[in-house]
């Protein structure tokens, strides 16, 4: 059986439906106890854009008892390796496309033998866009707040009508695995493993709740773009966004990462487990050799992290940096981007 027999991806449920640096890493060692070498010093000037996250180890996961995908808390080490400073923009992704001529999955028109029960006038270049409901709905019907939309794409976010002008230092979004996977290798670089994602999310930080510490508004501030309000209707845009923000709006972590919680999602390299953390390897782990989901069998997914602007302490807390959560690789959201690493 090939890959491509195993997925059961998202999208086809839903047509179907439809019809501090050097600092922050001296205490952390301390605090941590770390055991590893030292970390390795940056060989070289950074690529633009980029940041240096020196190697080490780290307690990696959360015990939140909402999420037992993200348990138990182990330690992990990992090498060292360049990430990107911020989200990959519309106008980096714009680039891309314009330098290759490439075609996002949500830009294709879908091919009815991979969606097999789909209405024919649901197989229409699209994506899935999130749409609040007017009135109260039930919490666990996500299909109340999102819907497949005929024309979204990532230049389309929302669908026809929307557009990037004003969003062009925005993180792209609407992005497929093998969407965010095509970018990063014409740049000569790859998705982050999650155990990479997660260390340099944590900016050198030991077992804190957030990316910046154990307070969710250090000061009365808000350290990144998330709901506030009643999701999934009212968002009093406190923190001055209704949607996706310019990358780099909020604090940088300690190690000068921006928007590593909130904002849009992040595809990682790895195939997604709910149990992987209870076998996983404890050096430089890539992730496990497959998917599996007792919760949805036969639908493999990858592993996104960050969490978006959806997120908050009053729904979904999937933006702590121990926080973890999936989806079908040729699904893109309203939600989704990505960041790349190079070693």
């Amino acid at each position: 059986m090939t890959e491509k027999d195993t997925l059961q991806p998202r999208r086809r449920l839903w047509l179907a439906s439809t019809g501090l640096l050097a600092a922050g890493i001296a205490v952390y060692a301390l605090v941590a106890g770390r055991t590893g070498p030292k970390p390795a010093a940056a060989p070289g000037p950074a690529p633009e854009g980029m940041v240096w996250i020196p190697g080490a180890d780290f307690f990696m996961g959360i015990e939140e008892p909402a999420y037992p995908d993200a348990r138990p808390v182990h330690r992990v080490r990992v090498k060292s390796f360049w990430m990107d400073r911020t989200e990959v923009t519309n106008r980096q992704f714009e680039a891309f496309t314009k330098a290759t001529g490439y075609v996002t999955i949500a830009e294709r028109k879908p091919n009815a033998a991979d969606y097999p029960g789909a209405p024919p006038e649901a197989l229409v270049p699209g994506s899935l866009v999130f749409t609040p409901p007017k009135e109260e709905v039930q919490m666990h019907d996500h299909a109340a707040w999102w819907r497949y939309q005929p024309g979204a794409s990532w230049r389309h976010p929302e669908g026809p009508g929307s557009d990037l002008v004003g969003r062009e230092n925005h993180p792209v979004v609407q992005m497929g695995w093998d969407d965010a996977v095509a970018f990063c290798k014409q740049a000569g670089k790859r998705l982050p493993t999650e155990a990479e994602w997660e260390f340099a999310a944590r900016g050198g930080l030991d077992r804190k709740r957030y990316a910046w510490g154990d307070e969710e508004r250090p000061g009365g501030r808000w350290m990144a773009n998330v709901w506030q309000g009643k999701f999934p209707q009212e968002n009093t845009q406190a923190d001055g966004f209704h949607r996706t923000a310019p990358v780099g709006t909020f604090p940088p972590n300690g190690y000068g990462l921006s928007d590593l919680a909130g904002n849009a999602w992040e595809w990682c390299s790895d195939w997604y487990r709910p149990d992987y953390y209870a076998q996983s390897p404890s050096d430089d782990p890539q992730g496990p050799p497959d998917s599996l989901d007792p919760n949805e069998p036969g639908m493999a997914k990858r592993v996104m992290r960050g969490g978006s602007y959806l997120c908050s302490d009053l729904y979904c807390v999937r933006y702590l940096p121990g926080a973890r959560d999936k989806e079908a690789p040729d699904t893109g959201l309203s939600t989704l981007g990505f960041r790349c690493v190079k070693t």
